[in-house]
C-alpha cells in the first residue's frame, strides 16, 4: 500500500563466503502483515539470505531494513522486533518446555509476570497443552518444532521468520504447524518470511512467492500469478468415440485456445479451466456418439513454475526431510 513502508526490505543484497556468492544482488520488499514464501533447493542461498534479514550474518554489499530498522547498524533493535525459527531448533532437552519459555522471556527483559501472561496466550495459541510441564527430551518432532514456534513468539515480534519450519515433520504435525502460522498471520497481522522446499506449504500460505536459484531471485509474484506467466489451464478430455465431431465442436469454442489430440484423449489449452469446463460438458453432450469417459482439469503449478525458471523441478517428493541449505554459515547458529 502506498506510503507505508515494508515490514522487510532488501536492497541489493549480495552474501559471500569466500569466492562462493551465496547470495546474489538480491533485492525484494515484504508489506506488513504479508506472509512471502521464500522457494529454492538446497544451496540456493535461502537460509543466507534469512540470516542476513535477522541479523545472524551481515551482508557483503547492499542494504537491508526489517521493522523498520537497518540488520547491520540497528541489529539490537531489529532483533527486538523479530521472532526466528531456524531448521535447527536451538532447544535444551534436559528443561521443560516452561523452562524454556521463561528463560527466553528473560532474555527479552519481560517481567515474570508478563512472562507468563504471554506463555499463558501461546500454549492456546501453538497448541502446546500440558507437553509444556514435561522434558522436551520426551517431545516428538513436532512438538518439538511448536515450541520452537513459540520461543520466537514469546517477545510478540512484529516479522516472524521461518526457515524450512515443517522439514522433517509428518503430514498432521505439517498440517498444524500451517494452521498456527494462518493463525498468526490473520489474527494477529504477524509478518512472516517463510523459507521452504515444500511447493504445497507456499501455495498454502503465501501471499507472495519469490523464487531463489543459485543466490539469484529469478520469479516473484503471487502463487496464481506465477502460475499464469507460465502457461495456460488443460482441460482434458477422454471418448469412447467420435473424436473428430468432438474436436469439431470444441474448436468453436471461443475459451479454447489450442486442441491436442492422443488417441481418444483431447487436450484443451484454455486461459480459464474452472469457467470453461463447464461450457465444454455441455458441448460434449450435443456430439453424437461421443462417450465421455474421462473430464478432468489441470492448472499450472508452483513446480511448473519452478521447472520454467530454473530448469529443474523442486516438489514435495524431492524436498528431503533432513536437507540443509548448503549456502549456510554454520558457525552463526544461534536464535535471533
Amino acid at each position: 500500500m502506498a506510503g507505508i513502508d515494508p515490514a522487510i526490505s532488501a536492497d541489493h543484497i549480495i552474501r559471500r563466503f569466500g569466492a562462493t556468492v551465496a547470495v546474489d544482488d538480491v533485492s525484494l520488499a515484504v508489506a506488513p502483515g504479508e506472509i512471502y514464501g521464500f522457494l529454492g533447493p538446497n544451496g540456493a542461498g535461502k537460509s543466507t539470505l534469512t540470516r542476513v534479514l535477522c541479523t545472524l550474518i551481515t551482508p557483503s554489499e547492499g542494504h537491508a531494513r526489517v521493522a523498520g530498522y537497518d540488520v547491520a547498524t540497528e541489529a539490537e533493535e531489529v532483533r527486538l522486533r523479530v521472532g526466528v525459527a531456524l531448521q535447527e531448533a536451538a532447544l535444551d532437552d534436559q528443561q521443560t518446555g516452561s523452562e524454556m519459555l521463561a528463560l527466553q522471556g528473560r532474555f527479552y527483559g519481560l517481567s515474570a509476570a508478563a512472562t507468563r501472561s504471554r506463555v499463558a496466550e501461546l500454549t492456546d495459541l501453538i497448541d502446546i497443552g500440558d507437553a509444556l510441564a514435561r522434558r522436551i527430551g520426551t517431545y516428538s518432532g513436532g512438538m518439538k518444532r511448536r515450541l520452537d514456534l513459540a520461543l520466537a513468539l514469546v517477545h510478540d515480534p512484529a516479522v516472524l521468520f521461518l526457515d524450512e519450519p515443517t522439514t522433517g515433520l509428518d503430514p498432521v504435525s505439517r498440517a498444524k504447524v500451517w494452521q498456527e502460522v494462518r493463525r498468526l498471520n490473520t489474527d494477529l497481522g504477524m509478518t512472516v518470511f517463510l523459507t521452504t522446499q515444500y511447493l504445497e506449504e507456499a501455495d498454502e500460505l503465501a501471499d507472495r512467492v519469490g523464487i531463489i536459484n543459485k543466490g539469484v531471485l529469478v520469479a516473484e509474484g503471487t502463487p496464481t500469478e506465477l502460475k499464469r506467466a507460465i502457461g495456460t489451464d488443460v482441460i482434458i478430455v477422454t471418448l469412447g468415440g467420435s473424436v473428430d465431431r468432438a474436436r469439431t465442436a470444441l474448436g468453436r469454442l471461443g475459451t479454447v485456445q489450442r486442441i491436442e489430440t492422443s488417441g481418444e484423449t483431447l487436450m484443451l489449452s484454455v486461459s480459464d479451466g474452472p469457467s470453461t469446463i463447464s461450457p465444454v460438458a455441455v458441448t460434449l453432450a450435443d456430439v453424437p456418439g461421443a462417450d465421455v469417459r474421462e473430464l478432468s482439469l489441470r492448472r499450472p503449478s508452483l513446480d511448473d513454475v519452478f521447472l520454467s525458471v530454473t530448469g529443474e523441478h523442486i516438489s514435495d517428493d524431492h524436498a528431503p526431510g533432513g536437507a540443509v541449505d548448503t549456502s549456510r554459515d554454520d558457525s552463526t547458529r544461534e536464535r535471533a
